[in-house]
Order: structure tokens, then sequence, then C-alpha cells
């Protein structure tokens, strides 16, 4: 990290742990609190990856200020040289992607290969945002009266307060700050208290790229410190959150008092079903993988898996051979597969379901402890955990975990297998593996999802598609694609009449 962002280096032990600061009006400054924290390795809690600011009020009100002095002239900046700015910020991304890479895992404790895949993600939302730059497309349409014209054009919104989760620390961001740059709007983004690094290198990337002070902003801290006072405050007229549906529907209430345009990106208990005709190991590697990558620490995450009774306990037993193999570490070790829970208090939450699991009657196959080999004492492992013979009623069957437990549940056919899909009170993403197409497009038609893979895990979306679900998961925005570009903007319609004469819509009809 440059220097001016870290200006104050503190000894901690042998090491020197940086000291990272808000950027506000293109200006890396401390926070108005005097107050600080630490930002701890999961995997490894005696290493500081850094010390952030912990900022305020006064410090949301000093980034909208200047976020809103800078959409005065950014909102005039041609939507294509905008775009231009952001495809080099994508290269940039590209020339720092391992070091930035090593930097996320070290603070969110995923393994290398997917915080490349994080970092890759962010350069793909960049490339294919920059295109959208000669894309803001607005319709033509034919007037209901002679010699006038009508179309309708996109404008900008203003100001627009992000709130980032930690899971994926500069994907996430880049799913929200790329498409309302584009835009012409501006930005202030609160990262997650457990991952800002990833966020600031995002956000210094973007600066060094060339966007104007004061456009794009970062304020780090704690979510009612600085998360609420982004959403309360007057001049912002967004608000992009992404994390827990109990949250969500704290800001969806608060941005609704000032008419805020919201976008919330919730939770979800995602199903994978399995039926008698599949490829029964592709299915086991994608359910492993939906269940297991990222520690089950995604909104995506395959927490539920749905067995044709045929195949049941041959899946089951295969299943659990392979969890079982899974080695969890430290996610800088090339070899490992699976990292650590984000802190503490997410391992305690891990461990209170399986707890409730076991109350409920669920049969607790495969894992449900504890990992403190050697170093890893120091960190929040939990191994794979495997839950047989759930009851879709269950607590751990219909609430989201966030963590790496997976519960198998049986079922009689395709129709009830979507009916035990759809009853559950999130519909994020879904999956079916058959090698039945009338099956696919019936399970396509019918599962109550805003995401549904064929033969392929419940995670891997990309980000040129809508992302996002139903019910509880969300307030029906989307992220990614088109979607993102339709909550950054506003429409507007216009109508030209050079008739030359006064002319009454629904009122004057030529004969």
């Amino acid at each position: 990290m440059a220097n001016e962002t870290a200006p104050n280096p503190v000894q901690s032990g042998q090491a020197t742990t940086k000291v990272y600061k808000n950027f506000i009006d293109g200006e890396w400054v401390e926070s108005s609190t005097g107050q600080t924290f630490e930002n701890r390795n999961p995997a490894d809690t005696r290493d500081v990856v850094g010390i952030f600011q912990r900022s305020g009020k006064a410090d949301v009100d000093a980034a909208v200020d200047a976020a809103k002095r800078a959409f005065a002239k950014w909102r005039l900046v041609p939507a294509p040289r905008r775009a231009e700015i952001l495809f080099r910020a994508s290269e940039m991304l590209m020339d720092h992607k391992e070091e930035y890479s090593r930097d996320m895992t070290r603070e969110m404790g995923k393994v290398i290969k997917e915080t490349r895949g994080d970092t890759q993600e962010a350069i793909d939302c960049g490339y294919y945002t920059a295109g959208e730059g000669r894309r803001l497309f607005g319709p033509t349409v034919p007037s209901e009266l002679p010699n006038k014209f009508a179309m309708a054009v996109r404008q900008p919104i203003g100001v627009c307060g992000m709130i980032a989760p930690w899971n994926f620390p500069m994907a996430i961001p880049s799913w929200k700050i790329f498409p309302a740059l584009v835009s012409g709007n501006t930005c202030v983004i609160k990262p997650a208290e457990d991952t800002p690094l990833s966020t600031l290198n995002f956000v210094r990337t973007l600066s060094d790229a060339g966007v104007p002070k004061g456009v794009i902003n970062i304020v780090s801290g704690y979510g009612p410190e600085a998360g609420m006072p982004l959403v309360e405050h007057k001049d912002v007229r967004a608000v992009s959150f992404t994390g827990s549906s109990e949250v969500g529907r704290l800001i969806g209430e608060t941005a609704a008092r000032s008419f805020k345009h919201c976008s919330l990106e919730l939770g979800g208990k995602n199903p994978m079903i399995v039926m008698e005709d599949a490829n029964l190991d592709l299915a086991i590697d994608g359910g492993l993988w939906g269940a297991f990558g990222t520690t089950g620490q995604r909104c995506t995450a395959t927490s539920r898996i749905i067995l044709h009774k045929s195949i049941y306990k041959q899946f089951v037993e295969k299943f659990i051979e392979k969890a079982k193999k899974i080695k969890v570490g430290n996610g800088l070790d090339e070899s490992i597969e699976m990292g650590p829970a984000i802190n503490e208090k997410q391992l305690k939450r891990d461990f209170s379901y399986i707890e409730i699991g076991k109350n409920e009657g669920a049969k607790l196959l495969s894992g449900g402890n504890r990992i403190e080999d050697g170093d890893l004492k120091y960190g929040f492992f939990l191994q794979p955990t495997v839950f047989g013979d759930v009851n879709p009623k269950m607590r751990i069957a219909q609430e989201e975990i966030f963590g790496p437990v997976v519960c198998m549940i049986p079922c009689d056919n395709l129709e009830h297998g979507i009916e035990i899909a759809n009853d559950i009170g999130y519909g994020l993403s879904s999956s079916l593996y058959t090698r039945d197409v009338n099956r696919a497009f019936a399970a396509i038609r019918d599962l109550d999802a805003g995401i549904t893979y064929v033969n392929a895990p419940t995670i891997g979306a990309e980000v040129h598609l809508p992302f996002g679900g139903v019910k509880a998961t969300g307030n029906g925005h989307r992220e990614g694609g088109i979607g993102a570009i339709d909550f950054y903007t506003e429409w507007k319609s216009i109508y030209i009449d050079y008739s030359d004469r006064l002319q009454k819509a629904q009122i004057d009809r030529p004969e």
C-alpha cells in the first residue's frame, strides 16, 4: 500500500503494522473520532493485517459532502469517457491481482484460489461495465400525435451510499461501484469491518486510474457508527446493501422514510435437488464445492441437498467420504481447500446451529468439531459438517447458518423436491441435477428463486447477468448486468413537439 495510506506504522512484536486511513475528497485522512480498530487474520489471529479508522457520523458527513460536490461535474462527463477510466482501473487490478488476492486471504480467510477468483470478478465487472458506457440505451417510440418525437433517457441519481459484506470484499464492491460510476453517480462506501483492506485496495486503484477527487470515497468503521449515518444522510439518494436479512429490513425501513432508492441483497438457504438419473459423481463434487467453498460463507452456498430417496444412501456415503478428505487450514497454502470462519462470533454461530440440529433430531453424520491442530488453534476452523435425515421444517433446514454445514433431505420425486426447495423464507439460488431436459425446464419454471443452475451447484454467478433473489432475499432490485444499471439510473421521458401548434395528448386524435 502506498505511504499516503499508512504514514504512521506501529510496532506489533517484530513486525510493523500499517495504519490505513479513510479516503475522502481525494485525500487519505484520519477519522474525526481519533479511534481505530484492528483487522486480524481469521486463520491466525496473531497476524494483524492492518489498523483502520473507526469512523463516525462526522466522517460520513464529510464524505457525502465531497461526493455531492463532485457529482456536479462527474454527471457531465460523457459516459464513454467515464467508462475509459473504469477500463483502465480493471487493467490495473489485473496488474495487482496476486498482491490484492493475498491481502484478501489474510483478512478474509478464504483460500488463495478463491480470492484470486474474487479479484478476477472485480476485473470482469470493470470490463463489462466499461462497455456499458456506450450502451446506456433508452427507447425512442412513435408518438400518438403527428410531428411529435418521444424518447426516454437514463440519468444519474446523485450520491450513492454503499455498505459491503466481508465474504466478497472486492467483487461485491465492484458490483456496486462500477455501474454507479459509469452511470454518472458519485459514491461513498463503508466496507465490512472484517475486510476493509480489500475494498480500500479497490478504491485506491480507481483513484489511481483517474477517477476525480470526491467521486469515490471510503469510510471504514462499524455499522451503527458509520453505516446507519450513511443510510440516514439526506443527501444520499440511493443505498445499496449486501448482508443479512435482519439488517437489510432495518436499512430498507430507514431508506423508505426519505424515499431513497434502496437495493437489498440479503440471505439465502439454497437447495440443490439431485434426481435418480443424475450423474452422481458430478453432483457430489458440485455439492461439496457449493457447501464448503468459501467455508459456506456465501449467500448462495448450497446449504440443503435434496436427494431422490432411491439414491439418497449412495450419495450421502460418497459425499461424506470426500468431505472428510477436505484439507482445512490457512488459505495462503496452495494445497488448502477450505479456510476458517471469518471471526469468533461466526464460529460460535456455526456451533450453535450444530447443537440446534442435534437437539432437533437430525443425524450428525460428519464433522461438527473445531480444528485446533498446531497453528490452527490460533484460527477459527470448523470441520466440514454434514447432517442427515433432516426434516425440511427443522431450523437447520430453514435458517441461514453461513458456515460449512449442509443438510441432507430425502424426497420422493421432482415435484416433492421442488416443494421442499420452495418451502423456505428465502429465494436466492437453486440447482437441479438431472439428465432429463423436461425435468430441467420444469424446475427452471417452478423453483422460487432468483437464480437456477442445471447440473451445477448453487454458486457460480457471472457478472453480466442480474444477481439477486425473491422473498426475504431482497427487495426486487438486482446487482450485476443490466439490473445494476437499472438501479443506478433514473428514467426521464422526453417529448419534442415540432408541429408549431398546441396538441393535446389523448384528446386531439388525428382523423
